[in-house]
């Protein structure tokens, strides 16, 4: 037995994420995050965003509320990292959230790609655990919002590149012989957590997109 044979389709497990984070009355079905402490203290102060509630994982994770433009969106800081992140989305999910857009910064495998705008994953490289529960095994997953997130920056008229993203939970491990084997498959980019959101999102329903910098 190995994580690759993790994954059980069952619709339930001896914990569920309600049973922590039961559904919030009137909670945002829109949700942004973020991962470092920098944006989300911008974020709240530039838009005057409102704590709304909370999840708790290790830390009070403060869930706030931001009106833009007659819209409410939900907004919170994510744990880095696979397990947390995906245990954060799992909860937040729980509590009514839908659709979840992530950002976050990346490390560069091409920089003569991923130079000079945003990079919007179209499929992560499942080097670590989480996706494993949630999707049956393989080496990639897919991101099926990638389209609409490069159309919504092609309406902004935001520079982009869409390109593969390597996913590993273990980043003092990126080693030559593995980050060469990524490179020649496509990917010009390497993170912490897009598969693992990708596979959660997938297995509950939920919308999820991210992009990266």
């Amino acid at each position: 037995m190995s994580i690759i044979n993790s994954f059980d389709p069952a619709d339930t497990a001896v914990i569920e994420p309600s049973s922590a984070c039961p559904k919030v009355p009137d909670f945002p079905g829109t949700i942004l995050s973020c991962f470092t402490e920098h944006f989300a203290e911008l974020i709240v102060r530039e838009t005057g965003a409102k704590q709304i509630d909370h999840i708790f994982a290790g830390r009070t994770v403060p869930i706030y509320e931001i009106v833009y433009k007659g819209n409410r969106i939900g907004f919170f800081q994510t744990l880095i990292g696979g397990a947390g992140a995906a245990s954060n989305l799992e909860e937040v999910i729980a509590k009514g959230g839908r659709k979840i857009l992530y950002f976050g910064s990346c490390g560069s495998l091409d920089s003569s790609i991923t130079a000079g705008g945003m990079i919007v994953p179209v499929a992560a490289y499942r080097d670590e655990g989480v996706s494993y529960h949630y999707a049956p095994a393989g080496d990639y997953i897919g991101i099926g919002t990638a389209d609409r997130l490069a159309g919504v920056f092609d309406g902004l008229g935001v520079p982009y590149v869409r390109t593969k993203t390597w996913t590993t939970d273990a980043f003092y491990r990126e080693t030559e012989r593995n980050m060469a084997a990524r490179k020649r498959e496509g990917c010009a980019a390497v993170e912490m957590e897009c598969a693992s959101l990708m596979a959660v999102g997938r297995f509950r329903g939920a919308e999820i997109y991210q992009f990266l910098y």
